[in-house]
């Protein structure tokens, strides 16, 4: 199989329910080719038959090159996607399927702190595995609402007591302070889940000097989108064309206008998907994907929220 193209179809295998507005879906090769490789941390994105793309993060097993498995949670007052993607996946049916990106990579460490929440449960999974393979220390916090709404809960007990369920109507919220300080120095902190739930673990992870990292992963916005500002111009120096941003207008829209196949995803700044290298100018970072150095260096911008500090950016493009 040619492993540079961007896009393959695959086949809805197998659709099995996880938890409580959970399902999990499989997709095979309709051949039954082995499907590229990737790594924990990696995200496939998926084409609806709507038009709309989501990303999902993979939930598999990486040595297994016959199939890859996401995990969806229905969100009735969503955007839609999640939604569609539960009506839409039965086994047979064959969808677009974007192969897998990874922007949240497991760093080589000695020891880890897993914390998720929710169905941010699902690219944590993969890198339990490997930290377990590779012999690493590693604990996995793991908070739900209820027990019947924590997606391979059953699974994860089976580790023991590494793992520690926190089930919102038995014990509240997960006692941060507690189990960050107690963490082998050098720890390196993974955590996906809710936003306010990353707010809490990024929080407490700067009152504890001896940890030795922060990574996360948003599946939503931390909070609404902001794209007020004066107009701004913006050069795409490989396209050649350079265009004006209004007010009120994201720069991805008037990209897309342009290069109609520029990559995006959540339109809302946490994904990662649309990155664009900054050649000139100052962006005006609303992204809650970058790093604040990241941000700071300016080589790179979200444009589906982030804008221009001066008159005009030249973009990568």
């Amino acid at each position: 199989m040619i492993t540079t193209i961007e896009r393959l179809t695959l086949r809805v295998i197998s659709v099995t329910v996880a938890a409580d507005d959970v399902i999990e879906v499989s997709f095979a090769h309709p051949d039954g080719d082995p499907l590229p490789p990737w790594e924990p941390g990696a995200h496939i994105e998926v084409h609806l038959p709507s038009g709309l793309s989501r990303q999902y993060s993979l939930c598999g097993d990486t040595d297994d090159r016959a199939k890859y498995t996401i995990a969806v949670l229905r969100e009735e007052n969503g955007r839609g996607g999640s939604k569609e993607l539960h009506e839409a996946a039965q086994t047979g049916v064959e969808l677009s399927i974007r192969l897998p990106r990874n922007n949240f990579p497991l760093v080589e460490a000695e020891s880890y702190v897993f914390v998720g929440g929710g169905i941010g449960i699902t690219p944590l999974i993969p890198m339990i595995e490997q930290a377990r393979k590779a012999g690493a220390t590693w604990s996995l916090v793991y908070g739900g609402r209820r027990a019947s709404s924590m997606a391979y809960r059953d699974k994860l007990i089976s580790f023991g007591d590494r793992v520690d369920l926190w089930i919102e109507e038995e014990r509240g919220y997960p006692d941060l302070p507690t189990i960050l300080a107690g963490a082998p120095a050098g720890t390196v902190v993974y955590t996906c889940g809710p936003g306010p739930m990353i707010d809490a673990v990024a929080k407490e992870f700067s009152a504890h000097g001896h940890l030795g990292g922060l990574h996360f992963e948003r599946f939503s916005a931390s909070g609404p989108v902001d794209t007020s500002g004066d107009s701004f111009e913006v050069e795409l120096r490989r396209t050649g064309v350079t265009f004006t941003v209004p007010e009120g207008v994201n720069i991805l829209d008037e990209v897309r206008n342009v290069l109609p196949d520029q990559p995006f995803s959540c339109e809302e700044g946490y994904c990662g998907e649309c990155e664009t290298r900054v050649l000139e100018g100052e962006p005006d970072h609303r992204d809650d994907y970058l790093t604040p150095d990241e941000q700071e260096s300016s080589d790179v911008m979200m444009i589906c929220v982030s804008r221009c500090k001066g008159r005009k950016l030249v973009l990568d493009l």
